[in-house]
């Protein structure tokens, strides 16, 4: 009892002994302000911006992707197995403690050499029951720095998951404003080609007529198969656009309910926040942090190899014969010990590992800083994509209210016999590019934003992750 008491004092004298470097956030090069400055707008970075579109289809659809997207559902799942993963780890800490219990009934024989002496029973009960115990002292820290790597591995997973929420929510936004810009695509399409239809009926008329020639007949055909030969495409996208959004619905391909038009839905105000802001709000950024911790605390469980492993063990029961005598004094059975293991000759198999657990760590921290970077230069990229595609889509816009006059003044020309039919297929072919490039340049602007929020990352992720089920749906 004396030597099993020794073991416990040193054991306690040496819990806050813990090989490996402790964890410190390294310092980042990171800019004080964006290349493009936003002050002008208000910080709204932990909200959920999407709401600002002022469409409830929009919302319903990204509530149904939070609750049935098959991406998220696996990221809790893996939160859960690393969860169970870090119990495991962290159960070493403590005493194992089992119990068992034993009935023996024999009957041994009576005939030949091995046959009982005489006065001895042939028919024998044993009966048993003990309680035991195994704890490995934690003298070195390896299990404290498994238990830290276990745990950052689970908060890591954690992070994945707020970056699998952090993605869905902008590709559903993205998916459903493309919907919305290729719908408006198809509707100048085929409004262009009902026009144009008309203007090729009263052309027939007209060569029928002898009023016009051949060659402008055609000339106004082209020009409304040109129309007709644009809306296949844009129907195959929009099919292709809805399957794809029901993917992140997760429902199986099929149509996808409209809202608001892409004229009217509200673009939402611009984020803006400090650097420092975005490295506590990124979930990849969080998450190659928890890297680095884990990849720190490995270099730890690396080096207490080196050292003794040291366990106690004991085990207390009670053994009789007759079962009324089994909880007696003289029936107790008990056993002690601490059992010692050393490395002696490893063949630079430890070093090997340590060596390993210390180039894992620059590797992280490498990692993580460039994780940084990265997010700084999404961040500057959607500023800049905001900002110049803004500027393009007021210049387009004015294009097409200027090809708009164009084309009702050349057919007016051309009407009142001032000019060629040329002109009118100038003017008409202009309009026509210019619409559906101004409905495309709005939908890259929706989308700048949503992509400006998405590299932002910010409260909303965790607001989000809230709609998400935790657990993985059976």
């Amino acid at each position: 009892m004396r030597n099993l008491m020794l073991v416990l004092l040193l054991a306690i004298a040496g819990a806050g002994c813990t090989f490996g470097p402790n964890y410190a956030r390294p310092d980042l090069d990171v800019p004080a302000v964006w290349r493009v400055e936003e002050s002008e707008a208000k910080e709204l970075a932990d909200t959920a911006w999407w709401s600002q579109f002022n469409d409830p289809v929009l919302n319903g659809l990204i509530d149904n992707a939070l609750q049935e997207n098959k991406d998220l559902l696996i990221a809790a799942a893996r939160i859960e197995e690393f969860a169970a993963r870090y119990g495991i780890v962290r159960a070493d800490l403590f005493p194992q403690v089992g119990a068992g219990a034993s009935y023996i009934r024999e009957q041994v024989t009576r005939e030949g050499e091995n046959k009982p002496a005489p006065g001895y029973a042939t028919l024998t009960e044993t009966y048993s029951t003990n309680i035991n115990v195994a704890w490995e002292i934690d003298l070195w820290g390896r299990i404290r720095r498994s238990t830290e790597v276990a745990q950052a591995q689970l908060l890591a997973t954690e992070e994945a998951r707020h970056g699998v929420i952090l993605s869905l929510v902008s590709n559903v936004a993205s998916a459903y404003v493309n919907l919305r810009g290729l719908d408006r695509q198809l509707e100048i399409s085929r409004k262009t080609a009902l026009s144009r239809e008309d203007s090729y009926k009263i052309f027939q008329e007209r060569y029928n007529g002898g009023i016009i020639s051949l060659l402008e007949l055609t000339q106004n055909k082209s020009q409304y198969e040109e129309a007709l030969a644009s809306i296949p495409p844009l129907e195959k996208a929009i099919a292709q656009q809805e399957n794809g959004l029901s993917v992140l619905l997760g429902r199986n391909p099929g149509p996808i309910p409209r809202g608001l038009d892409i004229d009217s839905l509200t673009l939402p105000a611009i984020a803006t926040g400090l650097p420092s802001d975005l490295l506590e709000r990124r979930p990849d950024i969080r998450q190659a942090e928890q890297g680095l911790v884990a990849a720190n605390a490995q270099i730890g469980v690396a080096k207490a190899a080196y050292f003794p492993v040291i366990s106690l063990t004991g085990l207390f029961g009670f053994a009789s014969d007759d079962l009324t005598d089994l909880f007696r004094d003289s029936a107790q059975i008990w056993q002690y010990g601490a059992p010692v293991t050393m490395p002696i000759f490893t063949a630079g198999k430890i070093s090997g590992n340590v060596k390993a657990a210390e180039a894992q760590q620059k590797q992280a921290l490498i990692s993580y800083r460039q994780s940084v970077q990265n997010a700084f230069r999404e961040v500057n990229d959607f500023l800049a994509d905001r900002r110049q595609t803004g500027s393009q889509l007021t210049a387009q816009k004015q294009q097409v209210g200027s090809l708009r006059q164009y084309d009702e003044i050349a057919r007016l020309r051309y009407d009142e016999g001032y000019t060629d039919f040329l002109t009118v297929l100038d003017a008409e072919r202009s309009l026509f590019n210019a619409e559906l490039s101004y409905t495309q340049t709005q939908v890259t602007l929706h989308q700048s934003v949503i992509g400006l929020y998405k590299a932002m990352g910010g409260g909303w992720v965790q607001a989000a992750g809230q709609l998400a089920p935790t657990e993985n749906v059976q």
